[in-house]
């Protein structure tokens, strides 16, 4: 980088300079720039609390250095000195496609080149609206927030307004977003440093937050306003619903007179184009999205039928708002993704996920340790212990916590990132792999999760 140049020139130039798909750059093997991960975690920590700007990104459940990534091509990620890795994160599940796909780059260098933000009505929102509303079962409307934790929020504000009740009633080990009312007992991040919410949520935001077990239907008052469930728990590692419970779910909501909330910002339009609504054949109130619909790009939307997202302003009292809502760039994007894939790729792409997680389970028990693997859809579980007795899937967070907490994950995540693939840096997060996967790489991730867990038995042995 030439002495003087901008930051965002800085940027803009390390994206440019990274590697190709066969290692080297172009100037030949090597480093993309005179840096390396740990100078840049260094200038990051100066000036971003913790070095990162999601905690759920920092190594502090498996020790070391983050690694800072300037570029992405379909399955792989590259570092700042010129390591490529094969990319289970794939954004924590917001990448579908694979990283830059030429038809999502070209849908957003087309939004882009006419304007970043307006703050005003634009026919992409419109557009992405009816993708959305033609694939979920039940839902007529969305309203278009910028994050996951935003669209939680509203939902559980719009509940509260519908039914006039206050309490509201979520899953231990599940995350809704980083909000007040929705922190306590959360999974992912929160799980992951051992916090029970988080310091700063005074009693009073979570007086009426009652936080009960994954898979067990609880008994529903008069005053609770609403049940928030992920239908498919993915932020306890991968954790799926029992046979019974959601349909469950629905019968006690019915019967109390309280709304249910599906979180779908992970499952939908991963799991299919209907998410978990269609698959589990149950239809709840309102909807939280997120992640996929915004094809890489920030954004949230909060769905439901017609009636009830009228309570929502301007038509009703429940005030709503945001700047950026329904951004041009971000709802571009997400439509090319929706746009591109059909019942039949998610089909099979759900076999060949199914097909890895019973591969890495073996491959790993191979290797020396305990392992068990799980797959909803696309999505795969993996839970790790040491030499000995056989690892169970669990059912609820209590059993996803014990092995969590093991220490045998961390070890993995190491050996296997030395070997160049990626897993989340946390042991309760799942693992994406999506359409940029194909057979070979996952072939791969399954071969070095072998080598990587000799190596880790050995250790322990």
């Amino acid at each position: 980088m030439a002495d003087g140049a901008s930051p965002a020139a800085e940027a803009a130039e390390l994206g440019r300079r990274g590697w190709n798909a066969e290692g080297g750059g172009p100037g030949g093997p090597g480093p993309v720039v005179d840096s390396t991960n740990l100078a840049w975690f260094d200038r990051a920590s100066r000036v971003i609390p913790g070095g990162v700007d999601s905690p759920v990104r920092s190594f502090a459940s498996v020790g070391g250095t983050p690694f800072t990534a300037v570029r992405g091509e379909g399955p792989w990620v590259y570092d700042v000195e010129g390591a490529r890795y094969l990319d289970l994160v794939q954004s924590y599940g917001a990448v579908l496609l694979g990283h830059a796909h030429p038809h999502v780059v070209e849908a957003v260098t087309r939004a882009v080149s006419a304007g970043s933000s307006f703050g005003m009505p634009t026919p992409g929102e419109v557009l992405l609206a009816e993708a959305m509303c033609e694939r979920v079962p039940g839902c007529e409307q969305v309203r278009f927030v910028s994050s996951g934790t935003e669209a939680a929020m509203s939902a559980v504000r719009l509940a509260r307004g519908a039914t006039g009740r206050a309490r509201v009633v979520k899953f231990d080990g599940c995350y809704h977003g980083h909000s007040d009312v929705l922190l306590a007992g959360g999974g992912s991040g929160v799980a992951m440093l051992g916090l029970p919410g988080s310091a700063g949520v005074p009693a009073a935001a979570v007086a009426d937050t009652l936080v009960v077990p994954y898979n067990r239907v609880p008994e529903l008052g008069d005053d609770v306003a609403c049940v928030v469930v992920e239908p498919v728990a993915a932020n306890m590692n991968l954790v799926p619903p029992a046979p019974g419970f959601l349909e469950g779910l629905r019968a006690a909501c019915d019967a109390s007179g309280a709304l249910l909330v599906f979180d779908e910002v992970i499952t939908g339009f991963r799991l299919g184009p209907g998410g978990a609504t269609a698959r589990s054949g149950v239809t709840p109130d309102l909807w939280c999205f997120g992640k996929v619909i915004g094809g890489g790009m920030p954004i949230g939307a909060l769905g439901g039928p017609r009636d009830l997202m009228a309570v929502l302003a301007p038509l009703g009292p429940v005030y709503q708002a945001g700047t950026l809502s329904g951004n041009p760039v971000a709802t571009a994007a997400g439509l090319a993704v929706l746009e591109l894939v059909s019942a039949r790729h998610y089909e099979e792409l759900e076999a060949r996920a199914g097909s890895f997680a019973v591969s890495l389970a073996a491959a790993v028990t191979d290797g020396g340790l305990q392992a068990a693997t799980g797959s909803v859809g696309p999505l795969v579980g993996l839970f790790v212990g040491p030499p000995g007795p056989p690892v169970e899937l669990p059912s609820d967070y209590e059993g996803a916590r014990v092995l969590a907490t093991n220490g045998v994950y961390a070890r993995l995540f190491h050996a296997m990132l030395r070997r160049g693939v990626a897993l989340a840096p946390g042991p309760y997060e799942v693992l994406f792999p999506g359409f940029a996967h194909g057979d070979r790489e996952l072939a791969r991730a399954v071969q070095v999760a072998a080598d990587a867990a000799a190596e880790v038995a050995s250790g322990l042995g």
